[in-house]
C-alpha cells in the first residue's frame, strides 16, 4: 500500500499554521494531488516551521485508490472540520460515480459553515454538483469543458489553468495545482517564499490565473498564419451556430477561394471539413461525458436534425451516436469526465 507515513504526514496543528484537508475521491489523479501537497511541504521547509499541516480524508475514512492503482491510507472520514480549514477535493477518473450523495452532503454542510473549498482536476464537477460554484468563476480540464458547460450553466466557466473566486478554488488538473498552490503560498508568506518553493520544484515558469490551459492555436496546428488562426478561433467559439465559410472569409478580409486555398495548403482539408471535425469532436465529448439526449447533443453541435448528425458521425467515427454511447456499458473503459 502506498501512502504518506506517519512521520511524513503533518497531522498536528501548530499555532498560526493553516490546515488543508485533501478529500480523495475514488480513482483520483495522483499527479494533481501531488502537485498540490508538495508545495506545502516545501514551504514548511523554506520557512523552517510547520506553516502548513494537512490531513487526508475520504468516504469511509480508511483507504482510497488513485487512478494508477496506488492506495492511500486516510486520516479521517467525512468528519466535521474547523471553520478555518481549507478543503481540496481531488478528482480523477469517472468523477460522476465518485461524487456520491455522502460526499455532496458533506461538502454542502462544510460550505454552510464557511469552509474554503477547492476542486483539483475533475473535482470541479463535484463542487458544481453540490451547488458550490453557482454564480462563480471556475475551471476544469479542457476535455471536460463542453460537458461541464452544458450541465452547469450557472457556473462562469473559464479556460484558465486555475481560478480562485472568493472561498472557492478550481484547477484544470495536472501541474496546474502547482500554480494555484504557489499563488496561495505567495498570499500567505510573500512572493519570495513562493519563488523559492518553485525553484525547489524546478518549476521555472509560474502561471497565473490569466494563463489558459491549452497551447495557442498556431502551436497546436503547427502553423503560424494569423488569419488561419483567427478563422479557427471563430470556428471553435461558434460550434452551436456554425458560421458559413463565406462569412468566415469576409470577417478576416479574404475571399472564399483564398480561404479554401489556405486550409488546403496548411491543413490538407477544406474549411467546411475542418469545421465539421470540430463539431463532431465536441459531440463525441458530450455523448461520452454527459447524459444529454442524442437530439440535444446534435443541436448543441449545430446539426439541424438527428438524422444528419447520425450520418456525419458515422462517416467520421464509423459508428452511430447511439452505439457510441452504448459502449459505455459493454466493458469498454469509460472516459466520462476523466483525465
Amino acid at each position: 500500500m502506498a501512502g504518506l507515513s506517519s512521520t511524513d504526514r503533518s497531522t498536528e496543528r501548530e499555532a498560526g499554521s493553516r490546515r488543508f484537508v485533501f478529500l480523495l475521491l475514488d480513482q483520483f489523479t495522483m499527479l494533481s494531488f501531488a502537485c498540490a501537497i508538495e508545495p506545502l511541504r516545501l514551504a514548511n521547509r523554506v520557512l523552517g516551521r510547520q506553516a502548513y499541516v494537512w490531513k487526508l480524508a475520504g468516504e469511509g475514512g480508511e483507504e482510497v485508490k488513485c487512478s494508477n492503482g496506488a492506495a492511500f491510507r486516510l486520516d479521517m472520514g467525512l468528519d466535521e472540520l474547523e471553520r478555518d480549514d481549507t478543503v481540496l477535493v481531488c478528482g480523477g477518473v469517472d468523477v460522476q460515480r465518485a461524487t456520491t450523495k455522502a460526499v455532496l452532503n458533506w461538502l454542502r454542510r462544510e460550505a454552510r459553515r464557511g469552509v474554503t473549498i477547492g476542486g483539483l482536476c475533475t473535482a470541479g464537477y463535484t463542487l458544481a454538483k453540490a451547488g458550490l460554484l453557482d454564480g462563480k468563476r471556475a475551471t476544469i480540464h479542457w476535455e471536460n469543458q463542453d460537458s461541464f458547460a452544458e450541465e452547469f450553466p450557472d457556473v462562469i466557466l473559464s479556460k484558465s489553468v486555475f481560478v480562485i473566486d472568493g472561498n472557492r478554488m478550481t484547477t484544470a488538473g495536472g501541474t496546474a495545482s502547482i500554480d494555484m498552490m504557489l499563488k496561495i503560498i505567495a498570499r500567505d508568506h510573500g512572493e519570495d517564499v513562493a519563488n523559492t518553493v518553485a525553484d525547489q520544484l524546478i518549476y521555472s515558469s509560474i502561471r497565473t490565473d490569466q494563463d489558459t490551459q491549452r497551447l495557442s492555436i498556431p502551436t497546436r496546428i503547427g502553423v503560424r498564419h494569423p488569419k488561419l488562426a483567427q478563422v479557427i478561433k471563430m470556428m471553435e467559439q461558434n460550434i452551436e451556430d456554425p458560421i458559413s465559410p463565406a462569412d468566415l472569409a469576409e470577417r478576416v478580409g479574404m475571399s472564399t477561394r483564398q480561404l479554401e486555398r489556405l486550409f488546403r495548403r496548411y491543413l490538407n482539408r477544406s474549411p467546411k471539413r475542418y469545421y465539421m471535425e470540430l463539431r463532431l469532436q465536441k459531440a463525441r465529448n458530450l455523448l461520452m461525458q454527459t447524459d444529454m439526449s442524442v437530439i440535444n447533443v446534435a443541436l448543441a453541435c449545430g446539426f439541424a436534425s438527428p438524422s444528419h448528425f447520425s450520418k456525419c458521425y458515422r462517416a467520421h467515427y464509423q459508428t452511430t451516436p447511439y452505439r457510441e454511447r452504448g459502449t459505455q456499458g459493454s466493458g469498454t473503459p469509460n472516459p466520462r469526465l476523466s483525465v
